[in-house]
This record gives structure tokens, sequence and C-alpha cells, in this order.
């Protein structure tokens, strides 16, 4: 038997919150020569790292999830700990200490340092460039009313930029107004006889990536068409435009992580500041969903010469990792009203009756959302939800909703293999159907989560349509991929369906591109795909970057649950095209339009100019 014997500090148990690696943390300190107080914090620092939050703020009379707050004194004594810097670039502390009194994991200051002073060099090495208003009129088919002002502007500012911002909600054009930014800047390199723009795409999630490759090929296709979406006539892009349109016709966009080359085994980027990204021009789409480090990864890797345009609904919830740099950026930007970033507030959608509530949940006014509500009619609903029971009932009514819609289940009218045309347009269809109605959940877990949800939805439809309760996988099955496969370039959040061909084979299929871009349809074995679960419940994370006919949003069934949020609500509700649900009691609804998501930490503050050495 030897002497060494594992005995527990007292201070790991003093709270319920902190979990083992929090704990863990704490021992670390104690071990290093910290004192209680300073355990206590990295503990606590941990854990709100874990939920979001890149520092503790010292100062506030109360923090979020229940961390302490010290008296001036006690402040004073952790700043002459050895284990605390003040954040200066050449310590090693593994705790830092700022001015503001903002308490930081070490790694968590600098990137929120770093990202802070290469958004500034950005900014700041930008010049003003005229734009001829007959180029914009090119571009926008001669349109200059005042729901398309915005759009114009952003392609006007974006020339001599080194950072661009575009944000708006759903249904606002960001894509199409991005795909005319990239145009009017090639236009701009080939009026001054310089070589051609090299392009990178990128967005966070595979999934992300996916639909902005299609969508940039959809607003090359409009571009050159004769009538809008509306059917409208309008003029096509001239031709002396159309040899700029053949860099953007090839281009794929990327995951963030495979543009910077992302090594598991090194847990690292292959590039960064001393490998840059051969790129002119980057794009990222979908960036509310973009955390701290993967920014400030991303920022390293530009090219010092490099441009960089963001493109995102701020009002979106922020990434699942800690930080909010895109909502934090915006912020920013807007209290200094230069012209790097634009704000795209008109709707496009035909018949748009629930931008009205959007609005509201956006502005956190809870009055207006009521009379939004009532405005919208038959489109919006609310139904009362107080307990498991009442939540059984609208989950067998709405898996009744879905059994009714029969191209679910549609047979393919010929073998999968001798008519690829009509092959793809039922499955189209049976997709188009499946995008009708979709069950958003604030949870994933727990009785009023995704996965329970969607597991009462799917015994509702196996009865319904005469199928064994054992059975997995059934004609009519939507699944949804939970890890990223690029080898089968399925990616996280991707939805399939289960359909039969005329042989009787059931197989998934997804919609997706082809290698040129085109869209088109692809089926795999069930058994074959990557990680996947039942997708007739998500949740409201997984459902970003998606739009659905209608739209059903459950809550979870107490007030001061801490995922309540604005941000939570305003995605879920901002993903429906034409109709919504809202699932649960007015309390609840009204608990999350009162709680605006802030996550704590310094980068609006390190944003402004003059603030950087904080």
């Amino acid at each position: 038997m030897n002497g060494y014997a594992f005995r527990r500090d007292p201070l790991e148990s003093a709270e319920e919150a902190w979990r083992p690696l929090d704990r863990a943390l704490l021992r670390w300190v104690r071990a290093h020569g910290g004192s209680e107080p300073l355990a206590r914090l990295a503990a606590w620092a941990s854990l709100v790292d874990s939920l979001g939050d890149t520092a503790l703020s010292l100062r506030e009379a109360t923090n979020r999830h229940g961390a302490p707050v010290l008296a001036e004194t006690d402040i004073a004594a952790l700043r002459e700990e050895p284990l605390v810097g003040r954040g200066e670039d050449d310590a090693d502390t593994p705790f830092v200490l700022d001015v503001d009194d903002r308490f930081y994991l070490r790694r968590n200051h600098r990137h929120e340092t770093a990202v802070a002073r290469a958004i500034h060099r950005l900014r700041v090495d930008a010049r003003t460039e005229v734009i001829d208003d007959a180029d914009l009129d090119a571009l926008f088919h001669g349109r200059r009313d005042e729901a398309i002002a915005p759009q114009r502007e952003a392609v006007r500012r974006v020339a001599g930029r080194r950072l661009f911002v575009l944000t708006g909600g759903p249904g606002t054009g960001k894509t199409t107004t991005v795909l005319r930014m990239l145009l009017m800047l090639q236009s701009r390199r080939r009026h001054r006889s310089e070589p051609a723009l090299t392009i990178r795409l990128a967005a966070p999630t595979g999934k992300a990536a996916q639909r902005l490759t299609q969508a940039l090929q959809g607003g090359l296709r409009e571009l050159l068409a004769d009538r809008d979406a509306g059917g409208r006539p309008q003029a096509p892009l001239p031709s002396d435009w159309h040899p700029l349109l053949a860099g953007l016709a090839d281009a794929q966009a990327l995951t963030l992580h495979r543009l910077l080359g992302y090594e598991p085994h090194r847990s690292r980027f292959r590039h960064d500041a001393r490998h840059p990204l051969a790129a002119d021009i980057v794009v990222v789409d979908e960036a509310s969903m973009v955390d701290l480090a993967l920014l400030h990864a991303l920022l390293d890797a530009l090219r010092p010469d490099a441009s960089l345009i963001l493109v995102g609904d701020a009002d979106q919830l922020a990434s699942v990792a800690a930080g909010s740099a895109f909502m934090d950026l915006v912020v920013a930007m807007e209290a200094e009203q230069v012209g790097d970033l634009v704000r795209l507030r008109h709707g496009f959608r035909t018949g748009d009756e629930l931008a009205a509530i959007c609005e509201s949940v956006r502005e956190g006014d809870a009055a207006q959302f009521d009379v939004a509500i009532a405005a919208a009619g038959t489109h919006a609903r609310r139904i009362a939800i107080a307990g498991r029971d009442g939540l059984v009932r609208e989950l067998r009514r709405w898996a009744d909703g879905i059994a009714s819609l029969e191209s679910l289940r549609q047979r393919l009218p010929v073998s999968m293999n001798a008519d690829e045309a009509a092959v793809s347009a039922v499955v189209s269809s049976a997709l188009a159907a499946l995008g009708q109605r979709q069950l958003l959940c604030a949870l994933r877990e727990g009785a009023f989560g995704a996965q329970a949800a969607n597991e009462l939805i799917e015994l509702r439809l196996r009865r319904a349509w005469k199928i064994p309760d054992a059975a997995t996988w059934y004609a009519g099955r939507a699944v949804v991929v939970t890890r990223n496969d690029y080898a089968t370039r399925l990616f996280n959040g991707d939805v399939g369906l289960c359909l039969t061909d005329a042989d009787g084979r059931l197989r998934a299929w997804f919609a997706g591109v082809d290698e040129a871009g085109r869209p088109g349809v692809r089926s795999f074995d069930p058994h074959a795909l990557p990680m996947h679960e039942g997708a007739f419940a998500i949740t409201i994370h997984k459902s970003q970057g998606s739009e659905y006919d209608q739209v059903a949003v459950l809550l979870p069934p107490e007030a001061d649950h801490r995922i309540l949020s604005r941000q939570l609500l305003y995605t879920g509700l901002s993903r429906a095209k034409h109709r919504v649900e809202l699932w649960g009691t007015d309390v609840l609804f009204k608990a999350a339009l009162a709680q605006p998501v802030h996550r704590m930490g310094g980068l609006v503050e390190r944003l402004r100019i003059g603030t950087l050495q904080r």
C-alpha cells in the first residue's frame, strides 16, 4: 500500500452548479498556491465559459449564473496574486483581471483582445471609392425604390473597405446583396485592369455552407432572368457584366473549419498568420454562429491585404461556444454609425404576415407582441400548454397534420437508377412537403425536449401509417444528420426523408448540389448514414438558417428556465414563412421577451477606438 491518498478540497462542494471540470480547475489553483477566493473565481470562470460568457464581471451588483460579487478590497487582493495578470501580451498567467474588473481565463482574454485589434486594423485601413449609379442600376435591374435602397447602399459602401458587415432578418435579401457586392468588387478590379479577385465563401456549419452555395447559384439565375421572383418583368443583368459571373458560378462554400484547414490530431488550424489563406476576399455567412475563438482564427489567417465580409442576423442566437462576437461587433458598429455596416429591414417574402411579430420580439416589446399576434389572424396561434398531458395532446394533433401529407410517403415512379429526372421531381416534392411543418423545441432533452417530442410524433405516425411500432426505418421517416461527414457530403443539420422506389428499396433522400453547384437530390442506404436522429422535432438551435412554411415553437414549462431568451424566441419564430404556433403559456413568452441575451465579456468596449489597451 502506498502513502498517497486523495483528499477532496472542502471548497469543491461549495457550489452545486460547478461541473467536475470546474472543480478540477479549483484544485489546480489551490495546488499552485492560489488563494481560496481565486480558486472559487476560477471555477466560476470555467463554468460561465461553458455557458457562453467569456468573463466574469466583478463589479456588477448581481452576476450571471450565481457567481459571487467581490468588494473593492477583495478585487485589489486578487490583483496581487501571482496567477493573475493584467492582460499584457507578454504575460503568461492563467487568469486575467482587466482594468474594468473583468476576470478571464487567459485564452478568452487573448481571443478577445486579438479580435478587437484585428477588427480595428481592418476598419482603419479603408478608402473611399466613388460608385457610379449606373452600375448600381445594372445590378438592381434599374430599381431605386425605398425597399431596395439599403441593399444598394451596401453595394455602394463595400468598395474600398477591408471589413464590411451586413445584417438583417430572414427574407431581407442578405445573400443576393452579397452577390451584387462581389460583382461590384470584381467590376472595380476590371476597370483598373487588375487580376480578378480570389473569393472564398464559408459558413460555420456544413448545412449553412451548402445553403450559401445554393442561394448564390439561385441569385445568379435571378440576375440573368427577365422576370423577378414574383413574376414581374425586369431588365436582366447587361451582357458586359456576364464575364464576371464565371468565377462566382463555380464558387463552393466551405465550413470555416475546412477553409482554415483544421487538423484535429493537432487541435489547430493549418492556416494562420504565417500561412495565410490564398484569398483576396473572404465571405462568411451565418456569422452569428461564429464563436470568439473561431473568429480569432479566421482573422489571424487573413492576408494583410485581404478583405472580410461578415453576413448574418445579429438578433439570432449566438454561437454555442463562448462569446457573441457578431452581435458585439454589430452593437459597436451601430453605436459609431460608420459606413462599414448596413442593416437590412425590409422583408421580401410574399405576404409576410409574421414580420410584425418577429420585429416585436426583436425589440422585446410585450404589448406590441400581443398586438402583432392578433393582427396576424390565422397566421399565428397561441396554444397554452401547462403540463405533460397537454403537450401529448398537441403532439398527436401535430403528428396527424404530418400524417395527412401524402407526398411524404409516395413511392418513386421508377427504379431509382432508371429515370433521374423523374426521381428527382418526386423526391423534391416530398422534401418540400416535409418543409411544410416543423416543430422547434427550446430544449433537446427532457419531457419538453426535441428527442421526446420526436419519439411521440413518430409513434403516432407509425400507427397512422400502419407501421409496426418497433420499425426504425419506414417510408416517410425524417432524419437529421448530427455530425459532419465529408465522405458523403452530409453535414450537421441536413434533413433527409425515407422513400421507397418501384423495386421496394428504402433509401434516405437528401437535397443538395452536385460538384458543379447544380441543385439535385442524393440517396443513401439508411444504415450507412452518418450519426443522425429523428427530425420531426428539432431544437431551435439546430434550425438556424432554415425556413419552413409552418412552425410550432415549444418552450420549457418553467418561466425561470435559463434557456429562455428573446433571441431564442426570435430565432424560432423567424423560421416560419407563413404560419406559426406558440406552444406555452403567456407567462413563458413574456419571460422570454424580457430576457435579452447579453453574454458577459469586454469585446464591445474593446472594439471602440482607443480602448484596445484594455
